[in-house]
């Protein structure tokens, strides 16, 4: 596989320099010009990617050398752009910003796997020739990458553009002034999701006015051809894997979904908020929020019928918030207690900072839905904690990472397994 597809990667200073809302509203503005744009993600966030999903109409895929590998970042990347007319990476973090403050994962890492060009967002609030010292520190930290521009966010006055722009050493490519249609809502583990504020769909047309997106194109356009290994040819299994999708379970990386298809399984999609439970030949629950919804959890029909299935041998998997819709029961900060299906025999409670946010490497060391033996990489990120039962059992010793209880992650019972780590299914071997 290859294609050699325009690419930009936009990143940023600092997280909360407005590097989101800039990548989406270029975006907006680029569909709005009639262009098929496939959106992405440095690093293992979902809120970010489900933004890029609502203004595309594509989804957003994470790209992560250290949970996927470098061959990966690239077979991950040129797949997706199948169809494309354009690839808008956003960054995480500051742009060197990488795993334990080294260069992995960090958004300059993947700018070199994928050879695209990049434009760094600069919060400029409270500043002024101080920007330009700012930039050409990240401009010359590593002359591999090669920038594109700059986009300034947080502008103020006509005065403050000229102090902020006068001399710079690299195009200027935006300067977008304070505004409040930029500022999107957040919650305890970060913004709100696209499916529920929608106003960066409606930024492309303030991006226009204030960036140079013609000059976006054309560095966009000035990038070399990416091969990557084909896909193995997807075999045929029969099965069906039912996925909780929906506001209480939204958190999943794209690329699994993928790897089930590949591997044979049909997706079944449904909300156990709203819905029955779908026939299927097992069942996978995905991270969100299962905290803001959970009275109408507990009076979910899925709860009963997923017990028959978990008790006539169906395979069921949690990971995060689907951790805890398998545990007995989630207390809230207010101290509401609400029952969820008891298939694991753990209680969940809310804290008010988070519990654990690390990367995650582990190794299967209990037979379970997954063979022992087999290695594997995720991330976690909660703010909730998962109290066992003494005797439960656990499939998961992590290298790295905190899991439910020093180390230890993946409690099972019979054919149910729920831990905290968001596997990555492609960087599973044995």
């Amino acid at each position: 596989m290859k294609t050699g597809i325009p690419r930009i990667v936009i990143a940023g200073t600092h997280s909360g320099c407005g590097k989101t809302t800039t990548s989406s509203g270029i975006m907006a503005a680029l569909r709005a010009r009639g262009l098929v744009v496939q959106p992405f993600k440095v690093g293992p966030d979902f809120i970010d990617p489900s933004h890029h999903t609502a203004v595309c109409g594509r989804d957003s895929r994470n790209l992560d050398p250290f949970m996927m590998g470098e061959d990966s970042v690239r077979s991950s990347f040129v797949s997706a752009c199948e169809g494309a007319d354009i690839a808008v990476i956003e960054g995480v973090m500051g742009l060197y910003d990488g795993v334990d403050g080294g260069d992995i994962s960090s958004t300059a890492h993947v700018a070199r796997i994928l050879d695209a060009p990049v434009v760094l967002v600069t919060d400029i609030q409270g500043m002024s020739r101080s920007v330009l010292a700012l930039i050409k520190g990240y401009k010359e930290f590593d002359p591999r990458l090669r920038f594109a521009g700059v986009i300034m966010t947080k502008g103020g006055s006509e005065k403050h553009r000229s102090m902020t722009s006068s001399g710079l050493t690299i195009p200027l490519l935006g300067w977008i002034p304070r505004c409040d249609l930029l500022e999107i809502e957040s919650r305890h583990l970060g913004l709100k999701m696209g499916s529920e504020d929608s106003r960066m769909k409606d930024t492309g047309a303030f991006i226009e006015e204030n960036c140079s997106l013609d000059d976006l194109l054309t560095a966009a356009a000035n990038t070399s051809e990416i091969s990557a290994e084909p896909q193995p040819p997807a075999t045929e299994n029969g099965k069906k894997i039912g996925i909780a999708l929906d506001e209480a379970f939204c958190f999943y990386y794209r690329d699994n979904f993928d790897f089930l298809r590949n591997k044979g399984a049909e997706l079944v999609f449904f909300s156990p908020v709203h819905d029955h439970l779908p026939e299927a030949d097992a069942y996978y629950f995905g991270g969100g929020y299962p905290e803001l919804y959970a009275k109408s959890l507990e009076n979910s029909p899925c709860k009963a019928e997923l017990k028959h299935a978990a008790d006539a041998g169906k395979p069921v998997f949690g990971e995060c918030g689907g951790l805890m819709w398998l545990n007995r029961s989630i207390t809230t900060l207010n101290g509401q207690n609400y029952k969820m299906t008891g298939l694991l025999d753990a209680d969940c409670f809310m804290e008010k900072r988070f519990v654990a946010l690390n990367y995650v490497i582990g190794k299967v060391t209990e037979v379970s839905l997954f063979p022992v033996g087999m290695n594997f990489r995720g991330h976690e990120f909660h703010y909730s904690r998962t109290v066992p039962d003494p005797d439960v059992r656990y499939s998961f010793a992590l290298k790295r990472g905190k899991g439910i209880q020093n180390g230890k992650d993946g409690i099972m019972a019979g054919s149910v397994l729920g831990g905290y780590a968001h596997i990555y299914f492609g960087a599973t071997h044995m």
